[in-house]
């Protein structure tokens, strides 16, 4: 009897990527592959690569070689945008059989059984590459990931992908291409499915999630999407990824505020304070607009999680400028901060934009404004010591306090004593204490 297959996965990058590597998994489990423990044990590893910045492509390399060394008999799949974008980089390290663009990583498990089922093809085979354009990529490939091969309480479920905007800084849109979503009703059929598979909580996310439904033959948006979402009440909690502040409206803000189901947490990419950075990058929108929508969602809903992303030391911020994003901040209702240190990515305009900022003046201001981001968060975190919240239980125990994980509404981590069985349950609790400086302790009532 033939030994089953066993593979196993790494993942670079955002949460979308994070959610296709679990669709991969899924697919490949589906298919008579079994999960390995780690890479040494493995027939077959997939690294899932980002090229977000010089930084990710690097740690992407990494990721490559590390899993080469760690077990040579192995074969390797590289895919994901670094394998979008820069596939001849990939070529050159010795040991990868198959490089596998964006467009195609849905297909991976088609690819890797029906490969299995042939002879063995000689070395000077690999790598083999399947890297297709992905700018004329027009449709949404729907991918649903449940079962053993979600490991999250939270599940994600991808309902955009691609990016209209082209940021002069960004590889984005190169390595996912064009703004393409999945129909509403199918979106409502796999919450349905999430809630049946017993989660209570699901993360509308995307590459540019605000765009969701533009694309569609008959156009819609994520604000009738939410709606929709509303009146069916197919979960108990939605909660949404990442969107872009001229696309967050005040129709979404109200929906959030009007209903309990949606989660009071926005995440909301600034990455400039300053105007004229602002038009270099080619983001859409001022400073007083950002201001005046996260005061519009501190209104609607005062006790809304606001992220915001920065991006620190694009050419020509000066420091005036670097002071214009930091004051900003420092004025408005902000619970916590993704910083990022400007990356100059080949083939963006901004990798040629003269008025490169130094690299230690670039460390130094990301140092500065993580401690504010991190005061802001103990700021926020505080204010909710002595109030009732609602949590979702999150997987095992944690290691460093023996309590449950339990995640409000407004994405604060809160540990709890409690039962084992309490897991992907929906608790009443009281906010006691501050647990350092990224959780609090809870009572449960």
């Amino acid at each position: 009897m033939d030994r089953k297959l066993i593979f196993n996965y790494t993942t670079l990058g955002c949460k979308v990527n994070q959610y296709e590597s679990e669709v991969i998994a899924k697919s490949l489990a589906d298919a008579g592959w079994s999960t390995a423990s780690g890479i040494e044990n493995a027939d077959l590893f997939i690294v899932n690569t980002c090229a977000v910045t010089q930084k990710a492509s690097m740690q992407s390399r990494q990721a490559i070689r590390k899993a080469i060394r760690s077990n040579p008999n192995a074969r390797i799949v590289v895919t994901g945008c670094y394998a979008q974008v820069e596939p001849d980089e990939i070529k050159k390290i010795k040991g990868v059989h198959y490089i596998i663009g964006n467009a195609d990583k849905h297909r991976i498990p088609e690819i890797i059984t029906s490969e299995k089922e042939k002879d063995s093809p000689p070395p000077e085979f690999f790598p083999l590459t399947i890297q297709h354009d992905i700018k004329h990529e027009n449709k949404f490939q729907p991918m649903l990931v449940m079962g053993s091969s979600c490991k999250r309480t939270r599940p994600l479920l991808k309902i955009q992908d691609g990016c209209d905007n082209f940021c002069t800084y960004c590889i984005v849109p190169y390595a996912r291409g064009r703004s393409r979503s999945m129909d509403p009703e199918k979106v409502l059929d796999s919450i349905k499915l999430i809630k049946r598979s017993g989660y209570r909580e699901v993360v509308l996310s995307g590459i540019a999630l605000g765009r969701y439904g533009l694309d569609l033959v008959s156009p819609t948006t994520l604000s009738d999407l939410l709606k929709q979402i509303n009146f069916s009440q197919p979960i108990d909690r939605v909660r949404l990824s990442s969107i872009e502040p001229e696309e967050l409206s005040g129709d979404i803000i109200k929906t959030v505020a009007d209903s309990d189901m949606f989660c009071n947490h926005f995440h909301i990419p600034l990455q400039s304070g300053d105007d004229l950075i602002l038009k270099k990058m080619h983001r859409p929108y001022s400073r007083s607009f950002f201001k005046d929508l996260v005061i519009k969602i501190y209104e609607m809903i005062p006790d809304a999680a606001i992220g915001v992303d920065v991006l620190i030391g694009f050419p020509g911020e000066t420091k005036q400028s670097f002071e214009n994003t930091y004051s900003l901040i420092e004025e408005l209702p902000v619970t916590y901060l993704h910083v990022f240190p400007f990356s100059g990515r080949k083939g963006t305009p901004a990798n040629t934009y003269p008025d490169k900022v130094p690299s230690q003046v670039i460390k130094d201001r990301c140092l500065k404004m993580r401690e504010i981001g991190t005061n802001k968060k103990i700021e926020f975190y505080k204010k909710l010591i002595g109030k009732k919240v609602e949590l979702l239980i999150e997987g095992a125990r944690s290691k460093s306090t023996g309590r449950l994980k339990g995640t409000t509404s407004n994405y604060v981590p809160v540990f709890i004593n409690g039962k084992d069985d309490l897991k992907n349950c929906i608790v009443q609790a009281r906010v006691d204490e501050l647990c350092g400086k990224n959780a609090v302790f809870g009572t449960i009532l």
